[in-house]
């Protein structure tokens, strides 16, 4: 691989089965509650006409990114340089050596690995995955990453009592919103802590600085 890889004598008795059945509903909704804490309300938002044109703001990031599924557990590094027309993202060790660099342009994806071995793909998913072992969601990342949802497919995104995002499930992934930035307002915070999964795959991306634009 790659990236290196929890009272009296006449008692009324109240039947036990209805014990059980009062229990059973109370234990479903604190799970429900649990679940869904701090969540007042669900949006459902439609892709956007057109939405292959939208571009997500260009932003750069640095911080710690872990992956988790049936076949691995990894962690380290991650730079990432996002524009309109072009990503460039650098996987570190937890030393901060370069194990994997992957560039996008319009075209196509690139990943050269840190032997100097370089692969090409259409899809930045399908290449992670093919030579990484996992796969990276660039489509919808570039918006999840700057919490909010991408145009191009159908979402559904949780909100808390102040309308900042708490998850969002899109394209088959869920993400929960764990941490924020402080700011003046929730239309301008920004993602600390995030954790995707699709699947068995678990990912945490902990940020540690954002620059956008």
């Amino acid at each position: 691989m790659l990236w290196q890889q929890s009272i009296s004598k006449r008692v009324h008795l109240f039947p036990v089965w209805k014990l059980v059945l009062c229990i059973f509903p109370l234990i479903a909704s604190c799970a429900a509650l649990s679940t869904k804490s701090g969540v007042v309300h669900t949006i459902i938002t439609e892709p956007v006409a057109s939405s292959e044109h939208i571009a997500s703001t260009s932003f750069s990031l640095t911080g710690r990114i872990s992956i988790q599924d049936e076949r691995q557990r990894s962690s380290g590094g991650i730079r990432w340089q996002h524009t309109e027309n072009s990503d460039e993202i650098f996987l570190l060790s937890p030393f901060g050596q370069i194990m994997a660099q992957i560039e996008r342009d319009h075209d196509s994806v690139r990943l050269t690995t840190s032997e100097q071995k370089v692969y090409y793909a259409a899809d930045m998913s399908e290449l992670t995955e093919e030579v990484l072992g996992w796969k990276i969601p660039l489509t919808g990342l570039q918006y999840w990453a700057q919490g909010t949802h991408s145009p191009t497919t159908l979402s559904m995104k949780d909100l808390d009592r102040d309308g900042k995002v708490v998850a969002i499930r899109q394209d088959g992934w869920e993400i929960n919103y764990i941490n924020y930035f402080p700011a003046q307002s929730v239309q301008h915070q920004r993602p600390r802590v995030l954790a995707l999964s699709y699947e068995t795959l678990k990912i945490k991306l902990v940020v540690d600085n954002w620059d956008t634009e």
